[in-house]
């Protein structure tokens, strides 16, 4: 049997994860959460199994599982490669041949060449394969880029004993996997602001358990839809949520006062012992952030600002699951000036009394119809 024929039969189509910078100590709770968000979806794979830092999937339909699992946190990047053995000319014979089916006349092009071998050094096989791309499309006007000035990236990735040629690279949502701190944070939903908290804190790897505060049905349609957007997410096949109506309040620091009393009830009822604050520490003073997190304090719990140190990579991280959109209040929130000033200690306790008469709790299943679900049982409920 030839060499060739080893390496062809040796050879294949795989999707690679790359875990982000900040999961590489928890490459188990990753693994473990690919493995169950593609069995709640009814994905089917072969097998999974790491390689040093990557996590392999072998599937028959790369496309549809890489969809599905990019929704998760803890992966930096998602890539549909070819893996071969570590042969120095083996790869670079297919980085050769998979970057010429990808190239496109007038391309300016870059090879990078990341990990390790024993054998050679990754730069030398960027080097040569480089030179061997040039070389086979001299008749296409293709140019080399670099890695800042480039309209086409050929990436390979090396390990001890593979390597993976990638023909497509998909952006993964970084932060860390879901509940790998295997703590529970408590949420509540009621506008943009809040829905990125919550975000937030499930890419900080806690369990989250998220209330939703809503006035009418505008309200209630408009923050199912956020939810929505974020409960791929959440690796649960089932997911409670709980509702609660809550009349508006135009003082937007009463409002979230009247939040964290509202939050610091359930949670004690709940025996849950973190609370996500949605605070932009940013657009508030912080006198009113220190009595937000001294109020919880208070109450024996523990007070989480899951947007701290967040400035404008907020509309980023809002983009990342298509929560910009939403993101209307930002800008007049930063403009509002806010003077010191006491607030009634028993209004607030009232509004967030009579929103706990009101709470309901349903159950979502993951699927395209989570919005109708939630709307038609509160309904139903109400």
């Amino acid at each position: 049997m030839s060499q060739d024929t080893r390496n062809k039969m040796s050879e294949k189509t795989v999707l690679v994860v790359f875990p982000s910078i900040f999961s590489l100590n928890k490459i188990d709770s990753l693994e473990t959460n690919i493995s169950n968000i593609l069995k709640i979806k009814k994905q089917n794979f072969t097998r999974l199994r790491k390689n040093g830092a990557l996590i392999i999937i072998e599937t028959n339909d790369p496309v549809l599982v890489s969809s599905t699992i990019v929704s998760l946190f803890g992966i930096e990047r998602i890539a549909i490669a070819r893996e071969i053995e570590n042969d120095f000319q083996t790869i670079l014979t297919k980085i050769t041949d998979t970057s010429m089916n990808l190239l496109l006349k007038g391309d300016k092009f870059y090879i990078k060449v990341e990990g390790k071998s024993t054998k050679y050094l990754a730069k030398d096989l960027e080097v040569a394969s480089t030179a061997a791309l040039i070389e086979k499309s001299a008749d296409m006007q293709v140019k080399v880029g670099s890695e800042v000035d480039h309209s086409k990236l050929f990436y390979t990735y090396l390990t001890e004993s593979h390597a993976y040629v990638c023909i497509f690279i998909d952006r993964g949502l970084g932060g860390i996997p879901y509940n790998s701190q295997k703590e529970t944070a408590l949420c509540c939903i009621y506008d943009e602001l809040s829905a990125i908290a919550c975000l937030q804190s499930i890419k900080m790897g806690f369990d989250v358990k998220i209330i939703t505060c809503y006035s009418n049905d505008a309200d209630l349609l408009r923050i199912s839809k956020m939810i929505n957007r974020m409960l791929a997410s959440i690796v649960q096949e089932k997911i409670t949520l709980y509702f609660c109506k809550m009349p508006k309040i135009q003082d937007q620091l009463m409002k979230i006062l009247v939040v964290t009393c509202l939050m610091t009830s359930i949670a004690r009822s709940k025996k849950i012992k973190h609370i996500a604050i949605p605070i932009l520490p940013f657009a508030l003073p912080t006198w009113f952030v220190e009595n937000n997190t001294k109020f919880v304090f208070e109450k024996g719990l523990i007070p989480w600002l899951p947007l701290a140190g967040m400035d404008s990579s907020i509309t980023e991280n809002s983009r990342q699951i298509g929560l910009e959109k939403y993101l209307t209040n930002l800008e007049n929130l930063c403009r509002t000036k806010f003077p010191k000033k006491n607030m009634s200690k028993k209004n607030i306790q009232n509004h967030a009394d009579n929103a706990v008469k009101s709470l309901k709790s349903i159950s979502v299943t993951l699927g395209p119809k989570n919005v109708y679900d939630i709307i038609d049982s509160l309904r139903t409920n109400h």
